[in-house]
C-alpha cells in the first residue's frame, strides 16, 4: 500500500517534471475521449478548448483549459483559439469565485520544462483558486497534498455551474 501511495503522488516530484514522459499526450486522449465526461473529469467542451479537472492539483478546483489541437507553443495557436482559451478563463473564475469563494487565483501557461510545464508538447493554461494560508506541511514533509473532496465530486460541481 506504502508503494501504491508514492506511485500516487510522483508526480508531484520534481523528477516527474524533468523526466522524459513515454506514450501519447495525455491531453490528446482526454479530448477523444467521448465515455463520458465523469470518466475522463472533462468539466466542458466548446468549439476549440475543453476545460479538464487537474488530475494531480495544487489546490481544490484545479483546472486546465487546454485547446484540441495539439501544439506546444502559444503563439502557433490560432487567434480564434487563444481568445477562446482566455474567455473560458474569465468563465472559470467567475464560476469558481461563487462555488468555492477563494481569496485569489493563480492562472498561467508553463512554456517549456524550465517553467515547470510537465506537458510541453499540448499547451495547456492552468486556473488555481487560492485560500490565505491554503499551504501547510504536508508536502513538505509527507510529500503529500490534502485534498477535501474528491476530484470527481469538484468536477461534477464545476460542471453543473457551468449550464
Amino acid at each position: 500500500m506504502e508503494n501504491e501511495k508514492k506511485a500516487l503522488w510522483a508526480p508531484w516530484r520534481i523528477e516527474f517534471i524533468r523526466s522524459e514522459k513515454d506514450g501519447p499526450c495525455f491531453l490528446c486522449n482526454k479530448k477523444n475521449d467521448f465515455n463520458t465526461e465523469e470518466e475522463s473529469l472533462i468539466v466542458k467542451r466548446f468549439d476549440r478548448v475543453f476545460v479538464i479537472m487537474n488530475r494531480y492539483p495544487y489546490n481544490s478546483g484545479h483546472i486546465m483549459i487546454a485547446p484540441y489541437v495539439h501544439c506546444a507553443k502559444l503563439e502557433a495557436l490560432e487567434k480564434e483559439t487563444r481568445h477562446e482559451m482566455i474567455d473560458v478563463a474569465a468563465e472559470a473564475k467567475i464560476i469558481m469565485d461563487k462555488l468555492f469563494r477563494p481569496d485569489a487565483f493563480n492562472a498561467g501557461i508553463n512554456l517549456g520544462k524550465a517553467a515547470g510545464a510537465g506537458l510541453e508538447e499540448h499547451i495547456h493554461l492552468h486556473i488555481v483558486p487560492r485560500w490565505n494560508g491554503d499551504t501547510n506541511f504536508m508536502p513538505v514533509f509527507a510529500d503529500v497534498r490534502v485534498m477535501p473532496e474528491a476530484l470527481e465530486e469538484t468536477a461534477k460541481l464545476i460542471r453543473n455551474a457551468w449550464i
